[in-house]
């Protein structure tokens, strides 16, 4: 309630500075909670919690990459509802991304238009911030780490620039997202192709590998995030590599550069995101489920504001969801007001348990 009544106010801002207004309200509460013992608890249910990659999660409902990606508030998506969260896209050098403007809203299509270019302060300094925030109270949910290509780097060069990251953050990941599919950074979405993921996947997964040895922990589960543009070829290639290179699941999907059924004239650069990709986000789920036979967990991101939505990707083939636009249209309690419709679309369909509806669709 509090937050529809400040968001025309917001809305009156640029996009990013009412983000970064917001995001330094988030920052008071992560100093809070980085110092009360113990953590709150993330809010769960015995119909939602569920163990992926050896890891819980208290419900299903995420935070998806791109809103904390300087690792600035990893407490506070417990505390708003979230089961789990993805900090990032964090590359291996600092950069600043695109010049401004950069994000857009769509009121009208509910959704954004940004081309960011990963603005970030690169993987060092993120790595301090996050063993500086765990140092007293540990995370209460599982933390994912995206990492993105450097904008300078050549794309043969992509792995070693990943693998850099790698080493900063794996000490703090629950687990490990490739993202090679942000269409702001020229090059990046190449590294789809099957020979480029091939080589990148094998330098990543031999490199987990050895510092999961060196820690005596087990390795990151690795998960790769697709574009929604790709053909159903690509995918098909592209579920193939992940699975002979040893991936741990997908993440379907990041923006796409299609305009189609926009009732706003959107003719800025960048990825869109929101209610205007719901359908085909599903639809890359759904598929990218049955190439796997289910072998490949899935998170599905794209367009969800209600529990429906969120639903329609569980049945669709995916174990975990995540949000990004809809909080900015909805508030930052939707993540709760998700999970908590959750629990009565399952127990409406006769499911005792979340997972019993993954794929149910397909």
């Amino acid at each position: 309630m509090i937050y529809q009544t400040l968001r025309p106010l917001l809305f009156r801002l640029d996009a990013e500075q009412a983000h970064d207004l917001i995001f330094r309200l988030l920052m008071a509460v992560e100093w809070l909670l980085a110092r009360r013992v113990p953590a709150p608890a993330p809010w769960s249910h015995p119909a939602l919690a569920q163990r992926l990659w050896d890891v819980t999660f208290p419900n299903p409902v995420g935070l998806a990459a791109g809103l904390d990606k300087d690792a600035r508030a990893p407490h506070v998506w417990a505390a708003l509802g979230f089961g789990f969260a993805e900090l990032g896209t964090v590359t291996a050098v600092a950069q600043a991304g695109n010049p401004r403007p950069r994000m857009f809203r769509l009121p009208a299509d509910r959704a954004l238009i940004n081309r960011l270019g990963f603005n970030n302060a690169g993987a060092a300094a993120a790595a301090e911030r996050l063993r500086r925030l765990q140092r007293r109270v540990p995370f209460p949910i599982p933390i994912g780490i995206n990492l993105g290509k450097s904008r300078d780097t050549p794309l043969e060069q992509a792995a070693q620039d990943y693998i850099r990251s790698l080493r900063q953050l794996f000490a703090f990941a629950s687990y490990i997202v490739i993202n090679v599919s942000s269409p702001n950074t020229p090059g990046l979405r190449d590294l789809q192709s099957e020979g480029h993921l091939r080589t990148l996947l094998a330098a990543l997964s031999a490199e987990n590998t050895a510092l999961a040895a060196e820690r005596r922990e087990p390795p990151r589960p690795l998960l790769v995030k697709v574009a929604p543009d790709l053909t159903d070829d690509a995918l098909a290639a592209l579920v193939a590599v992940a699975r002979a290179q040893g991936a741990a699941g997908l993440i379907a999907t990041n923006t796409t550069v299609g305009r189609g059924g926009l009732r706003t004239p959107a003719n800025e650069a960048g990825g869109l995101s929101g209610a205007p990709l719901r359908e085909r986000s599903t639809a890359v789920v759904r598929h990218l489920y049955r190439l796997a036979a289910g072998a490949l967990p899935i998170i599905g991101v794209g367009g969800i504001f209600t529990a429906h939505d969120a639903y329609a990707k569980i049945r669709a083939g995916a174990s975990l969801v995540q949000l990004y636009t809809g909080m900015i249209f909805e508030g930052p309690q939707l993540a709760q007001r998700i999970a908590r419709g959750l629990v009565d679309l399952v127990h409406a369909d006769g499911f005792a348990h979340v997972r019993q509806a993954i794929g149910r669709d397909t």
